[in-house]
C-alpha cells in the first residue's frame, strides 16, 4: 500500500476505557498523528478485537485517503462490522460495490458468499465460492474453510428458484435457406422455390426450480420443474417446452449425484409437438479447488402427435462438463457430448456429437462477459430422397453446425435481484444437402438472476 500521511485527531477516551486527568481534575484528550495505513491497521485490530464502535469512529471520520487500496480497506472493514452485526443485507450491497470495481478480491468474494451461506441463497454462495477459491490472496487455512463451505452448500441447497425473461429477434426463426431447386424431367425443367427465412420478434421466457427434501445429512429427495417459452408475433413458430423430475439424491464432500425418472411436454407453433419420458443421471465431483465437473446421462421415449410413424422413438444423451477458475473473476466452461436419436424411421436415425468451450469474466465497473462458440456433427443413418444438380438423388445427410455467442451484463444495474443481458448470437449449418444449410442471427434481451 502507498503510504501518505494524515493527521487524524482521535480521542484516546474514546478508543479506549481510559482517561487522564488535567490539574483541576476535567478530562483531557490527546491528539495522535498517523498515517493512513495506521489507521487502517487500527481499524482493523479493532473490529478483531470486537470493537465495532471505536472501529466505525476511526472508518468514518477518516477523510479520504487518495489510495484505491486503503479505500477498498476501509469499505471492507465497514462490511465485516455489518455482516458480524447481523446486517447482512449491507454487508452483501457492500461487498458487491468493491467486486464491481475490483472483480479479482478473493476474499471478498468469500466474504460475499458466507453473507448468501447467511440468507441460505446457496446457488448464489456456490458461484461465489468457486471463484474465490482460485484466487491467490488467500491462506491455504481459508482455502481449506471454503472446501467445507462447499460441503456446506451441497448439505443445504434445499431449495432454488430462476426466472429469465426478454425480447428475442430472430433473422431466421424457421431455419430456411431460400432459393430455388429445379429438376430435369421428361417436359425440362421444372422449378419450385423454397421457403425463404423469416424475421420475426418474440419475448422468451424460463421459468423453473427444485426443492430437495431432506432424509439424512447425505440423502435427498429432490424434485425439479422447469418452463421455457418463446412466443414471436408470427404465432407458428411459438415454442414452448414444459419438463419435470423428481429421485433421490446423494450427497458427499466433494460431491453429489442426482438419479431421477422425467418426463416433458412440447407445443410447437400452439400445436402439440411430442411426449418424452424416461430417467436421467446427474453426478459433479470437485477434482480439485480450481476443476470441478460433472456427467449427466439421460435416456427418453418420444411419442410425437403427428408422423409418429416416423418419429417415435428414444433419445440417448451423454454429456461431459467441466469447469475451470482461473482466479477470482475469470473462468472456463467445457462441454463434450453425444446425443443417438433413434426413430422408427431410420432416415430420421442420427448420431450428434457436440463440443463447446465458454470463458466467462467479471470485469471492473460492474460487467460481467460470457462468449462461447459451439460446435455440432449430425450424421443421419439412412439416405433421403433430394435435389442434386437438377436429378433426384438418395443422399445419407450430414451436417455441421457451429454457433458463435457472446453476452454482456452489468451488475450496477440491478433491479430486484435481476440484471439486464444482452446476448449476440449466430449460427450456420453446413450440409451435404444444400436444401438443410442456413444462416441465422439473434439478439437477446433478457433480466436474469444476479449472482
Amino acid at each position: 500500500m502507498i503510504r501518505r500521511k494524515a493527521i487524524i485527531c482521535l480521542a484516546l477516551m474514546i478508543l479506549f476505557p481510559v482517561a487522564s486527568m488535567g490539574q483541576e481534575g476535567s478530562e483531557t484528550t490527546h491528539e495522535i498523528t498517523m498515517t493512513t495505513v495506521q489507521a487502517m491497521q487500527l481499524a482493523g485490530d479493532l473490529v478483531d478485537r470486537g470493537d465495532f464502535d471505536n472501529a466505525m469512529q476511526i472508518l468514518t471520520r477518516t477523510p479520504p485517503m487518495g489510495n484505491v487500496s486503503l479505500e477498498i480497506e476501509r469499505w471492507f472493514l465497514l462490511a465485516q462490522i455489518a455482516s458480524r452485526t447481523g446486517d447482512i443485507d449491507s454487508a452483501i450491497e457492500i461487498y458487491r460495490k468493491i467486486l464491481d470495481d475490483q472483480p479479482n478480491l478473493a476474499r471478498v468474494r468469500f466474504e460475499l458468499a458466507v453473507c448468501y451461506m447467511h440468507q441460505g441463497k446457496w446457488a448464489r454462495a456456490d458461484y461465489h465460492l468457486r471463484l474465490a477459491m482460485a484466487g491467490k490472496d488467500l491462506p491455504e487455512n481459508a482455502r481449506q474453510m471454503m472446501n467445507y463451505y462447499r460441503y456446506v452448500v451441497r448439505q443445504n441447497k434445499n431449495w432454488n428458484v430462476y426466472f429469465n425473461f426478454g425480447a428475442a429477434p430472430d433473422n431466421n426463426v424457421n431455419n430456411a435457406v431460400g432459393g430455388e431447386e429445379c429438376v430435369m424431367t421428361m417436359f425440362g425443367l421444372m422449378c419450385r422455390d423454397l421457403t425463404e427465412p423469416e424475421s420475426a420478434v418474440g419475448a422468451n421466457l424460463q421459468l423453473g426450480g427444485n426443492y430437495e427434501f431432506k432424509l439424512s445429512d447425505q440423502w435427498r429427495w429432490k424434485s425439479d420443474a422447469g418452463v421455457y417459452s418463446n412466443i414471436y408475433d408470427k404465432h407458428n413458430y411459438d415454442d414452448l417446452y414444459l419438463s419435470v423430475g423428481t429421485g433421490p439424491r446423494y450427497v458427499w464432500e466433494r460431491g453429489d449425484v442426482w438419479l431421477a425418472g422425467t418426463a416433458s411436454r412440447r407445443w410447437y407453433g400452439w400445436n402439440g409437438y411430442n411426449w418424452s419420458a424416461g430417467a436421467k443421471l446427474d453426478m459433479n465431483y470437485d477434482f480439485t479447488r480450481k476443476l470441478y465437473g460433472g456427467i449427466y446421462l439421460q435416456f427418453m421415449e418420444n411419442t410425437y402427435d403427428d408422423y409418429g410413424e416416423f418419429l417415435d422413438g428414444e433419445t440417448y444423451s451423454a454429456m461431459l462438463r467441466l469447469s475451470y477458475s482461473f482466479n477470482a473473476s475469470v473462468y472456463m466452461m467445457a462441454r463434450g457430448g453425444i446425443n443417438r436419436e433413434n426413430a422408427t424411421d431410420s432416415a430420421y436415425s442420427y448420431w450428434q456429437p457436440m463440443l463447446s468451450v465458454g470463458l466467462g469474466a467479471e470485469l471492473p465497473f460492474g460487467f460481467h462477459v460470457y462468449a462461447e462458440p459451439s460446435i455440432y456433427w449430425t450424421r443421419y443413418d439412412a439416405g433421403q430422397w433430394t435435389v442434386v444438380d437438377n436429378n433426384f438423388r438418395q443422399i445419407v445427410e450430414q451436417d455441421f453446425t457451429h454457433r458463435y455467442s457472446i453476452s454482456v451484463s452489468n451488475n450496477k444495474l440491478d433491479i430486484w435481484g435481476f440484471v439486464p443481458t444482452l446476448t449476440f448470437s449466430y449460427t450456420q449449418r453446413d450440409s451435404n444437402m444444400w436444401q438443410r444449410e442456413f444462416k441465422k442471427t439473434a439478439i437477446e434481451f433478457t433480466m436474469q438472476q444476479r449472482f
